[in-house]
């Protein structure tokens, strides 16, 4: 049983700070060094000298002087507690990428939701975490007692009765509100009143959660918790953990593709993996340079996926192929893969080409030995075009209906098979396990 609770969120003083679009960042994941510098530069109240602390010789512990730096803001009033418990709708507006002048709208709702296991079959995971961003994540959230981003959760309900009952109670302007870098429009209204609470955490109760993103802060928070069971300190507060809520049906939800990057793969060869890649795909060599070609590529990529399993290789300059899964191959080489997987792009992927033709170990993959994710394809193609990179696969984005079978049948696909589109705010609402 979902249990989904209002709070009294920790927030930023707009006046205090000049505005919040000089303290609100991007997730702590996409935050970049050169975005690092920037936000940085935006104000000394930046919410990344938390949740992405810029290295400094001085500071021996810097967990602990983000935790000193958050406190001191709360003392001089540049962080504010609501005064009452409460839901905040959450809508995004933004422009679809590669779609210029193509704008959609996002919306949900943010709350508490009580941590569950996994096998408790109440919130469900849809792919494979790895163990760098955890270990970090973990450290932060122990000096600082505060969640500062929000999970992304996924929830059915097509008649959209929940968020009916936020918006009839959520009118007038918004509560915050702010345009972020990449021009999408954030707004968050407050709800305070009892009844629709009530309503809306009744309304909760019985549906399945997936986590669109934030695996590795949601398993944080789940070992952060146990670990205070363990020895004896656990509290109500660490029992729960801030969340976006999203209907599965709501025209504005995106999932963008992620691009793999390899690089030091043992005695690989364009030649060699061409031949490995044909037991299984049948291979079409492309021509073209990469600048000019890459969206007809695309167009070829995003054509041949709509029938099959397909990826597009680039090796360099001259070294171009699309790769469509052979007709019933699922049948010999995948005997008894589960069906939901059997077809999926990501997954055929990583066990049939990065696993079996470049022979890169599932552990190296989930330590991030070998390769590395890339949302933006002109990206991934340049790594390998300077030598930083061997070999990058351009992909299709993985379809919501696959997202929701594997997570709910406990099978969790290859790290980064998605990438929502837009990222959810961190800084918005705070929650201070501490209050």
């Amino acid at each position: 049983m979902a249990e989904i609770r209002p709070f009294q969120a920790l927030h930023y003083d707009a006046r205090a700070v000049d505005g919040l679009e000089r303290v609100i960042t991007q997730p702590y994941d996409k935050i970049s060094p050169e975005m690092q510098a920037r936000y940085y530069a935006a104000s000394p109240y930046n919410l990344a000298r938390i949740i992405r602390r810029r290295g400094d010789p001085a500071e021996q512990d810097p967990y602990a002087a983000a935790a000193a730096e958050f406190r001191g803001w709360i003392e001089r009033g540049i962080l504010k507690r609501d005064a009452e418990p409460a839901l905040y709708p959450y809508t995004q507006e933004y422009e679809v990428p590669g779609q210029r002048g193509v704008r959609r709208r996002r919306s949900g709702f943010i709350g508490l939701v009580r941590l569950e296991e996994y096998s408790a079959g109440v919130i469900h995971r849809h792919e494979q975490t790895l163990s760098g961003p955890k270990a970090d994540r973990l450290a932060l959230l122990g000096a600082t007692r505060a969640h500062f981003g929000q999970i992304f959760l996924l929830y059915s309900d097509p008649e959209g009765v929940v968020e009916r009952e936020l918006t009839a109670s959520g009118k007038g302007s918004p509560w915050e509100s702010l345009t972020d870098e990449y021009g999408t429009r954030h707004e968050v209204w407050r709800v305070t009143s009892t009844p629709v609470l009530q309503q809306v955490s009744a309304e909760m109760r019985d549906r399945k959660l997936v986590i669109a993103d934030g695996h590795h802060r949601y398993e944080t928070a789940l070992a952060y918790r146990n670990g205070l069971r363990a020895e004896g300190k656990g509290a109500e507060a660490s029992d729960y953990v801030m969340a976006t809520f999203v209907r599965m049906e709501d025209d504005g939800l995106l999932i963008l593709p992620t691009h793999r990057v390899v690089h030091g793969a043992y005695k690989y060869t364009w030649n060699g993996f061409l031949v490995g890649a044909l037991t299984q795909f049948d291979v079409t060599e492309l021509s073209g340079d990469a600048a000019a070609q890459l969206p007809a590529w695309r167009d070829q990529l995003s054509e041949a996926g709509a029938g099959s399993p397909a990826f597009l290789a680039y090796g360099g300059p001259g070294k171009v192929a699309l790769l469509v899964l052979r007709e019933n191959e699922e049948e010999s080489e995948l005997a008894g893969t589960p069906p939901s997987l059997a077809r999926l792009d990501v997954y055929l992927l990583h066990r049939l080409l990065i696993e079996g033709a470049l022979l890169i170990s599932p552990e190296a993959v989930r330590e991030e030995k070998n390769l590395y994710y890339e949302r933006d394809a002109e990206a991934a193609i340049r790594a390998v075009d300077e030598g930083r990179a061997q070999i990058c696969f351009l992909m299709n984005p993985t379809p919501i209906e696959a997202v929701r079978a594997n997570a709910f049948a406990g099978l969790p696909m290859p790290q980064k098979s998605t990438d929502f589109y837009p990222k959810l705010l961190s800084g918005l609402t705070i929650d201070d396990l501490e209050s």
